[in-house]
């Protein structure tokens, strides 16, 4: 379905050649090709506070797709990944994997959920202590892995290293490997930013398996699972006491909260008008060159549902060639 006013994709229903099934996440819809493949579709929805806001983001889905294709591309000498196609601005062609219910959350500095909690008096974060004395934004003196279980509706849930292998929600020796593999990720994304001027604040990693081996799947390093900060004001803003600038979309949620919105039962999310949504996008595409260092190339959204289905099914008989 594509919103006129604004030009977005704001969902799907594609039946593509040899589909299986289709599940409608908050951002993305994931289509079930065959026993082994998936075809991930980044809509233009956006969500904050576990909830699908009203209006969509021209371009959002687009911002999302590239530039986890990029880093998928940038990464897989660490591990493995999902991807084996980006077939449209919007559309991901990719294996199916058997996904782990545990989100790993990597943090470097004390921002958003960590900081919310920090400020109410908690002083551990997952089981990992935090030294007294910290402010909003601070750098950390280690970065550190905050897993969340993955909840099917609602927020998400905080949870320890100790208690994933505790509740043997996943074995001890994958554990340690997927905590491994997120550091290391971190670390290089945190190297990929500060090249091009940005701090990578926080971020989040999931994984599934497929054939016993362990792949990173979704998305990584975009302003949704992301949170960036500009480098050269950093310290400035720091000393003052003042709200970084941040490309992610925190900003996003710093407005919901300042209209009384947090998620919360009895809530009403509030409307957002046409002059802040273009501000979203502009924001979005802003992240995109600025990470990526490349400008961004608007798509022409004209038959933009044609354009992903004949792409997909193309992707899908060439994988079909190749395997017979």
């Amino acid at each position: 379905m594509i919103n006129a006013e604004h030009k977005t994709l704001v969902s799907t229903n594609f039946f593509f050649k040899n589909q299986e099934g289709f599940l409608r996440g908050k951002v993305r819809d994931v289509y079930t090709i065959g026993v082994d493949h998936v075809a991930l579709v980044a809509s233009d929805r956006i969500s904050a506070f576990d909830h699908v806001l009203p209006a969509a983001i021209p371009y959002k889905g687009q911002v999302l797709n590239q530039i986890a294709s990029k880093f998928l591309e940038d990464t897989n000498h660490i591990l493995p990944n999902w991807k084996i196609a980006e077939v449209d601005p919007h559309a991901t062609v990719g294996y199916k994997c058997e996904p782990y219910p545990v989100e790993f959350v990597v943090r470097g500095y004390l921002a958003g959920h960590a900081w919310r909690e920090y400020k109410e008096g908690k002083r551990e974060v997952c089981g990992v202590a935090l030294p007294e004395g910290l402010k909003e934004n601070d750098k950390l003196p280690t970065p550190i892995l905050t897993p969340s279980t993955k909840a099917e509706s609602g927020h998400d849930v905080d949870i320890s290293v100790a208690d994933i292998i505790g509740q043997r929600i996943i074995k001890k020796k994958e554990v340690a490997k997927l905590e491994a593999y997120s550091l290391a990720l971190f670390e290089h994304g945190s190297a990929h930013a500060a090249k091009q001027g940005l701090i990578l604040v926080d971020t989040k990693y999931e994984f599934g398996k497929r054939n016993g081996e362990i792949l990173l799947i979704d998305e990584i390093h975009t302003p949704d699972s992301s949170r960036y900060f500009y480098a050269d004001s950093y310290g400035q803003i720091q000393n003052k006491d003042q709200q970084q600038k941040q490309l992610s979309k925190e900003f996003v949620r710093q407005w919901l909260i300042s209209q009384g919105f947090q998620g919360l039962e009895g809530q009403s999310i509030p409307v957002m008008d046409p002059e802040l949504v273009m501000s979203i996008s502009e924001r979005y595409i802003e992240l995109y060159e600025t990470i990526t260092g490349e400008a961004f190339v608007k798509r022409d959204y004209t038959d933009i549902n044609e354009q992903i289905e004949n792409s997909v099914n193309a992707c899908i008989s060439n994988l079909e060639q190749s395997n017979n």
